[in-house]
């Protein structure tokens, strides 16, 4: 998969079965491939708020196709022996569409039949349009697995995803985006170094800043915070063009401050999202755990409430958003579903993804009558 930040493409590997009410996950590892920087660029230009056409549509769903391939090529060959039996493939979110809290359609790139030519196997892609269609957000679609991997610890063990957007997964079912994790953050970076970074390396920029009050208040009053979950939001909104918005009139503020500003943002909405569940504990996962500005900030916004990573509890923090949906193909192979409409606000839940036969053809293990209750780590 790859996430909103689109830098690269992780491919985890993972050994999984059906053990009675539990499904037994063994992580085998995660290759990165960072994408070709000119395929970087063009998927950069033709994402909201800029305009495209179909025709550069139809050239990054065949690009970015052929980069899962590879990546799936390669994953095969050095974490699973050539052994690999089926693809999960989430693809390339390009457009998240959402309308007054109602998400109406989405669309994730890189078409899986590349993945398939490329590697012999069925693929399980297009996981999300299947919760939309039964009335859900579409996301946080993770929220599944943390729910069965956390269950039966003490207290209320939260989830907490830091990519380009932020989302947290409650014991109860409360799932949703939070707003921004690194999603603003990567675009000041790029913006004011001219494309030349592409996020702020270990939070250096933020740490050298200064938070700006005004521009803080500014993005603070953002209504998407004050909606109730289920909810779900994007770059669709929170991007480059929104923060020029939010900095107009403010005179010229240094590249520190606003990045310092922008990452106490992330990390107070964050925490009041954490606080209205009434966490005990939060277990993060995500590129934006390796900011320690951020996760300090977070750590000083929720005192008294244990921060961990989810590498603390045996799933390493760089791919469990890859393992996540390795268990979610993995379902979807013995007809079982893949979202809680609790955390979705689906009316139901459903199995998710379309599946493109393999190179012998499409032969899925038999309909499995009821679903695991619980996650194990092998």
């Amino acid at each position: 998969m790859s996430g909103t930040s689109y830098d690269a493409i992780d491919a985890a590997a993972a050994g999984l079965h059906l053990v009675g009410d539990s499904v037994v996950l063994e992580p085998l590892g995660m290759v990165s491939t960072p994408y070709d920087e000119e395929l970087r660029e063009a998927l950069a230009a033709a994402l909201p708020p800029a305009a495209t056409t179909l025709a550069e549509v139809c050239r990054l769903d065949t690009l970015i196709g052929r980069a899962f391939a590879a990546a799936a090529v390669r994953a095969n060959g050095e974490l699973c022996d050539g052994r690999a039996e089926l693809v999960a493939s989430h693809g390339q979110t390009v457009y998240h569409w959402v309308e007054g809290g109602t998400v109406h359609g989405t669309l994730q790139l890189g078409q899986p039949a590349w993945i398939a030519e490329a590697t012999g196997l069925p693929v399980v892609a297009d996981f999300r349009p299947r919760d939309i269609a039964a009335g859900g957000q579409g996301a946080p679609l993770v929220s599944l697995v943390d729910l069965l991997w956390l269950r039966g610890r003490p207290g209320t063990p939260v989830a907490l995803n830091l990519g380009g957007i932020a989302n947290l997964t409650a014991p109860d079912g409360t799932a949703f985006d939070t707003g921004p994790a690194c999603a603003l953050i990567d675009a000041a970076a790029r913006g004011f170094s001219g494309g030349r970074l592409a996020y702020d390396a270990e939070g250096a920029l933020a740490a050298r800043g200064t938070v700006h009050e005004p521009l803080l208040e500014r993005l603070s009053s953002e209504p998407y915070y004050a909606l109730p979950a289920p909810k779900t939001t994007g770059k669709e909104l929170f991007h480059l063009g929104y923060l020029q918005d939010a900095l107009a009139g403010l005179g010229t503020l240094p590249a520190e401050d606003v990045i310092a500003t922008l990452t106490l943002l992330t990390a107070r909405t964050v925490a009041d999202a954490v606080r209205s569940v009434a966490a005990t504990e939060v277990i993060t996962s995500g590129g934006g755990t390796r900011n320690p500005v951020l996760m300090a900030l977070l750590a000083a916004e929720l005192p008294g409430v244990p921060l961990r990573t989810s590498d603390e509890l045996g799933l390493p923090s760089a791919a469990k958003e890859a393992y996540a949906f390795a268990v979610l193909g993995f379902l979807t192979a013995h007809g079982l579903p893949g979202t809680v409409p609790t955390s979705t606000g689906a009316r139901h839940p459903s199995v998710l993804g379309s599946v493109t036969p393999g190179r012998r053809g499409l032969r899925l293990p038999p309909a499995v009558g009821r679903g695991p209750v619980r996650l194990v780590l092998g």
